[in-house]
Formats: C-alpha cells, sequence, structure tokens
C-alpha cells in the first residue's frame, strides 16, 4: 500500500514545479503583450519579474532532478560525474 502513495508524492514532486514553469511563461507572455493594449499601453514589470523568476524555479528544479537521477544511474558524460576522493600515496 505504500508504494503507490510514495509514487503519487513523486509524481506531485514534478507536476507541481512543471506547472510553476508554465505559469511563468504564460505571465511572461502576457505581461509582454499588454504592450499592445490600448488600455494598458506599457509592459507590466511586476508580472514579467514574478513570470520570470517562477519559470527559472520550475526549470531549474525539474533539470536539477533529471541531472542527480541521471548521474545516479550513470547517464552523464564522464566530467558531469561524481568525484571520487583520491587515495594516499602511502597506503
Amino acid at each position: 500500500m505504500k508504494a503507490p502513495f510514495f509514487r503519487f508524492i513523486a509524481i506531485l514532486l514534478l507536476v507541481i514545479p512543471g506547472l510553476m514553469a508554465t505559469y511563468g511563461f504564460l505571465a511572461m507572455k502576457d505581461a509582454l503583450f499588454a504592450q499592445f493594449n490600448t488600455d494598458i499601453g506599457h509592459v507590466l514589470w511586476g508580472k514579467m519579474l514574478l513570470g520570470i523568476l517562477l519559470f527559472a524555479a520550475g526549470v531549474a528544479f525539474i533539470g536539477g532532478w533529471t541531472f542527480f537521477r541521471d548521474r545516479k544511474r550513470n547517464y552523464v558524460a564522464p566530467r558531469f560525474k561524481a568525484k571520487r576522493p583520491k587515495k594516499p600515496d602511502n597506503a
């Protein structure tokens, strides 16, 4: 019974940042296209900054999760693999 619940929690951990990134993208789009509206006539900088922040946070979380998952499964290039401490020479 525990496995389906933990899988649901894991999916939520990826869906929530995905929704954040989606909302951030839409907020940036709305803020940019607000300048073409005759009622507003300028860029909504607060909404633009909020969109940039949400988009960057969502993409960074999903990218970091994917990177560390691939690192654990040895799917990354050698330069991204975890560094091992060197053994002392006198051992």
